[in-house]
């Protein structure tokens, strides 16, 4: 496998704001990868960053952590060379995403009304192996029907009850913009009214294409793109609460979730790299193009939301997401909770990215 030429090799030196950056959080994340893979190793990607030739840095970071931030930052220089993603058009971009806290209720109540469902038992993941002909290519997930595999309700059939009395629901919120907003993300944080805390994450999903609020709210002359945030999308939602289902309903897709555990506050949902997300330090690619656990430099300087400063900092690959395609294109995860959702929500600004390579598919340069 040969690296692709998109990718542009450069040196430490070349990388703007490098030697400012705490490396130390960034190891931190790293090595979380480095622990999960002699479980299950992560696949190469399309642009030739070989994951056999990330095992002497996965060794080495399974062993002693670095003492400071300027050892952290020695070992990226010492197994990694930068280079420069080329964008196929245009130029890289950053967005954001977080894992939003909200009260829920374990049974449905009066005020709890909406529900975060379980994968169904007759929802299947369709490849190209038992993808039915003339089935829509892009479906990942259909359901049995008399004849053979067909397409899974989408949204709006969902949430008007074709799949109801199947006992599928997790937990009832009270508000339908925040369960959509945990379907965009992935993940949430549920503060129940029992006591607990626990979090749901994804588990499948109906399987047609994403459709965002806020691309419908352009088009339709209702809030400028260049206006378009996440703040921006619930104000209005908040502003015309009889047109919400028309507009969330045009995004067809549909997510299902999986309970699990909250180990440790301070880190995210355990993500499509199988590792708990880092606030600051994870990020999300697109997967068929990269390789999880690449650490990837993002110079944004026009990003100031996360400390107020110009972006420059050292990510990890350790989620994918729908909307993350191509070369030179990110979702940072912010963290969780309120304050990191007000820092995702206004997050999409240019970037210059730079994945660290091994040093071996570089040719030891």
């Amino acid at each position: 496998m040969s690296l692709s030429p998109l990718l542009v090799e450069r040196s430490f030196g070349d990388l703007p704001g490098w030697g400012g950056d705490d490396h130390l959080p960034a190891f931190e994340a790293f090595a979380r990868s480095a622990l999960h893979v002699p479980i299950k190793p992560y696949r190469s990607g399309a642009l030739g960053v070989d994951f056999g030739a990330f095992a002497e840095a996965y060794a080495q970071a399974r062993g002693a952590a670095p003492a400071n931030r300027s050892e952290a930052r020695a070992f990226f220089e010492r197994h990694f060379v930068p280079m420069l993603v080329r964008p196929e058009t245009g130029a890289g971009l950053v967005t954001g995403f977080y894992e939003p806290q909200v009260e829920a209720s374990p049974v449905r109540t009066a005020h709890f009304i909406v529900p975060l469902l379980s994968r169904p038992a007759d929802l299947v993941d369709v490849d190209d192996a038992n993808r039915p002909a003339g089935m829509d290519p892009y479906l990942a997930f259909a359901r049995w029907a008399a004849d053979g595999l067909a397409e899974y309700p989408d949204r709006g059939a969902i949430e008007r009850g074709t799949i109801a009395g199947q006992g599928l629901e997790i937990a009832w919120l009270a508000d339908k913009v925040d369960a959509f907003f945990i379907h965009v993300q992935g993940a949430a944080r549920l503060v129940m009214t029992d006591g607990r805390l626990c979090r749901v994450t994804y588990a499948a999903k109906s399987g047609q294409r994403f459709t965002g609020p806020g691309k419908v709210l352009s088009e339709l002359g209702e809030i400028p793109l260049a206006d378009v945030t996440m703040q921006s999308i619930r104000a209005w939602f908040k502003a015309h609460p009889q047109r919400v289902d028309e507009i969330l309903w045009r995004n067809r897709s549909y997510i299902f979730f999986r309970e699990a555990a909250v180990d440790d506050a301070a880190l995210g949902p355990i993500a499509a790299a199988k590792v708990p997300l880092t606030p600051g330090r994870s990020m999300a690619v697109d997967r068929l193009l990269h390789t999880f656990g690449t650490p990837f430099y993002i110079d944004a300087p026009t990003l100031t939301a996360f400390d107020k400063r110009p972006f420059r900092r050292l990510m990890i690959a350790q989620d994918t997401g729908s909307a993350i395609t191509g070369p030179a294109r990110g979702d940072l995860f912010a963290g969780s909770g309120d304050t990191a959702g007000e820092i995702a929500g206004v997050v999409r600004n240019a970037a210059d990215f730079y994945a660290l390579v091994p040093r071996a598919l570089a040719g030891g340069a």
